[in-house]
């Protein structure tokens, strides 16, 4: 009976396969491709990209730049590499962190790699996936040679010259019948699922299969039969069908590659079930990573903005192929995906390093780069929503990218000077408090919405500072992913300017904004950190009082004694610091790479100073309603090298308030307690401080977590009554 009843299962279990597989079958939706091209261009895309060269000095240098490149490849030997490459993460100092450079070439397939730090020569070894340094150019190698494919094809379009599409037939002919040879290999050499063939990713798989095949249908007219099906049958279906596909990964920014990838092949070779694969799929086609993966504000869910135009940059090969063969997905949240930028950049058109990234520049003349495109691919966004903001943002910067050339507009509008306010975005989990005009005006972005997933640091209540044309208080971003650094600085919670409970980082959470608004003249936010530790409570209060004064309330409330630092790195060297003594870092994450730390007991109150720059100095005044001690080190920014001021309060204890002023002109601001009591009489410690600013005014700031009725005693004698959860009197 049982081996019956197991009988029955696998019988049921095959006939839902086959019900699924006919379900989908019957959910694509018939395509009526036109000819080729149609991925990169369509017909009456290659007659615009020729009347672009015709008509504009900017179309017309990078088409001159193009054809340069497609000239020499005509030149070229054929050699492809004779292995598949290796994980780009892999390629940075282990010592340092920093990305390395590639020297000359010593041997087949071997190169010098050079940290730029001290200029060691790394060796590389090809046994060990983290130190086959020779395995990433050799990725590299692969990806130009997918590139100049796509150029080929180009250069065949818009000259009629049947020697590119000769040239490109042999690059891929070439890769035909080497592919298979390749090895499956993941980023740590094993031959399974989630690797690839050319790449140790089905990510970078993907990557180099999206230019392969838009090259191919450029010049897919000039192939014979034979040649078509030696290209589906040995290169582009085993690549999509066997390593592609059978990864799969639900909404994220891999997967909207995959899906490119998949798409592409898919409107090339006219096969409907990878087309449906790549948009309709329920768990995880275009249209499903569109709904659940763009929040509201148009945010990509990984939080990180180097992911987000990464996503970007792989969800534009697939929107626009589809567009050519008659399918429109430039829908709204594509659209709120471009928008979101300029909500959330710095007045100097840079997007703050939260999560996995770096800073991102919006204003760049680069055409493509590692974490994505960012001003050129609004030459495509431009071309197919004309939203005014995108002509803003090519406006100012040279025109020169393959995007302008391929899809650029002709006539721009004048870029006008912007106007910075403060705004919240409760959906992605960004306050920002902003005042000032053009790229001089200050800005602050607070981070408490969701963690971000395997891209997510735990940092929450975390904030970003820029003043007077850079970022002051930073977030140090990201190593590559392949050093300890990455794990052992950048994604620990004491790199970031937030809250660390017994020298352990929080936990992935998200949490809430408590209060947003303004109140004469001062622009506040007000949020909960969530459940970062069990037993914990942290709020934090910001409020920009002009644009040269912050100040920053944290309260912090536990269910039994912690021990609690606050973090907080600023730009600039050590001007004026209390005397301390040497303090040695525990040896755990985070902690074991600050350097030069000392530390000083203050009973209630300090003041320091960095300066930022020779003739730019900015004060710190901290207030704590207990004492503390206050550690002072360098930590790190963009490398290990790369020194940064650090000031920690630590304390021991089961509750703690405390205020840290910020003024951008050195001018240390004079801050105090004012008594505060609820109605029955009972102090309430604090909550109300008062602010003596360096022109001689006042402003009491009333930070009142638990919402409960206070009197506070003013120091003109009156009583100031406040029940709101954060006032400005």
């Amino acid at each position: 009976m049982r081996q019956k009843f197991l009988g029955m299962i696998v019988s049921l279990s095959w006939v839902f396969v086959i019900w699924f597989s006919t379900m989908a079958q019957l959910e694509v939706k018939e395509v009526d491709l036109p000819p080729h091209p149609r991925l990169l261009f369509n017909r009456e895309g290659i007659a615009q990209l020729k009347e672009r060269i015709d008509r504009y000095d900017w179309a017309k240098a990078q088409w001159d730049a193009l054809k340069k490149r497609a000239d020499a490849a005509l030149k070229e030997t054929v050699n492809l590499p004779l292995r598949g490459g290796n994980w780009w993460h892999y390629y940075a100092c282990p010592k340092h962190g920093a990305s390395l450079r590639t020297g000359k070439q010593i041997g087949e397939w071997q190169w010098e790699h050079i940290c730029p730090i001290d200029n060691e020569v790394l060796k590389s070894d090809p046994t060990k996936p983290e130190r086959d340094y020779d395995g990433v150019v050799i990725m590299s190698v692969h990806g130009r040679y997918a590139n100049l494919v796509r150029d080929l094809g180009i250069a065949y379009q818009v000259t009629g010259d049947r020697r590119y599409a000769e040239k490109a037939k042999e690059i891929l002919l070439a890769y035909a019948e080497r592919y298979l040879t390749y090895p499956l290999h993941t980023i740590r050499g094993e031959p399974q699922i989630g690797g690839g063939r050319v790449g140790p990713q089905t990510l970078d798989e993907s990557t180099w299969l999206i230019p392969m095949a838009q090259g191919a249908d450029l010049i897919w007219e000039t192939l014979t039969e034979s040649e078509r099906q030696t290209l589906a049958q040995k290169l582009f279906l085993p690549a999509v069908k066997e390593v592609i596909l059978p990864h799969r990964m639900g909404v994220h920014n891999i997967q909207c590659w995959k899906n490119s990838a998949v798409g592409l092949v898919g409107f090339l070779l006219g096969d409907k079930q990878l087309i449906w694969e790549a948009i309709d799929n329920p768990e995880r086609g275009y249209r499903t990573q569109m709904r659940k993966g763009v929040s509201p504000d148009g945010v990509w869910w990984e939080g990180a903005w180097g992911y987000h135009f990464y996503t970007l940059s792989a969800l534009w090969h697939l929107t626009e192929a589809a567009r050519n063969c008659g399918v429109n997905l430039y829908g709204e949240e594509l659209k709120r995906m471009f928008d979101a930028p300029f909500k959330f950049m710095m007045p100097n058109w840079r997007l703050p390093a939260f999560n996995d990234s770096t800073e991102v520049a919006l204003l760049t003349e680069i055409g493509f780069a590692r974490f994505g495109i960012t001003q050129p691919i609004y030459e495509l966004a431009y071309a197919r929503y004309r939203e005014p903001m995108y002509a803003e943002l090519l406006s100012r910067g040279e025109r020169r990218s393959e995007f302008t050339l391929w899809f650029g507009v002709g006539e721009l509008p004048k870029p006008q000077p912007l106007q910075w306010r403060s705004i919240n975005y409760p959906s992605s989990g960004y306050a920002i408090l902003a005042k000032g005009e053009g790229e001089q005006a200050t800005w602050l972005c607070l981070k408490y919405g969701p963690h971000g997933g395997g891209h997510g640091h735990p940092d929450k209540l975390n904030f970003v500072l820029y003043a007077r044309g850079q970022v002051l208080a930073l977030d140090p971003g990201m190593a590559r992913y392949g050093v300890p650094i990455h794990s052992g600085w950048y994604r620990t919670t004491l790199a970031h300017n937030t809250l660390v409970v017994d020298e352990t980082n929080q936990k992935p959470t998200e949490g809430k904004c408590l209060a947003f608004g303004s109140e004469r003249g001062v622009d506040f936010v007000v949020a909960d950190a969530g459940n970062i530790y069990n037993g914990v409570q942290f709020r934090r209060a910001i409020a920009l009082l002009d644009e040269n004064s912050i100040i920053v309330i944290d309260h912090i409330r536990c269910d039994k004694e912690r021990l609690l630092d606050i973090a907080l790195h600023l730009r600039g060297q050590w001007a004026k610091l209390p005397e301390g003594k040497q303090w040695a870092p525990p040896n755990k994450d985070g902690y074991r790479y600050l350097r030069d730390a000392t530390v000083r007991q203050i009973s209630e109150t300090a003041a320091v100073a960095v300066d930022v720059r020779k003739d730019w100095q900015v004060s710190v005044t901290l207030l704590a309603d207990e004492p503390f001690d206050l550690v002072s080190a360098l930590g790190i920014g963009s490398h290990s090298e790369d020194l940064v001021p650090m000031l920690m309060v630590r304390r021991k204890t089961q509750t703690l308030s405390l205020v840290w002023g910020i003024n951008l002109d050195g001018k240390p601001l004079r801050i105090s307690w004012l008594p505060a009591h609820d109605l029955t009489g009972k102090v309430v410690k604090g909550t109300a401080t008062q602010v003596l600013m360096p022109d001689g005014s006042t402003r009491i700031l009333v930070f009142n977590p638990d919402q409960v009725q206070l009197q506070i005693g003013s120091p003109d004698g009156t009583k100031l009554k406040v029940n709101e959860i954060f006032a400005v009197r």
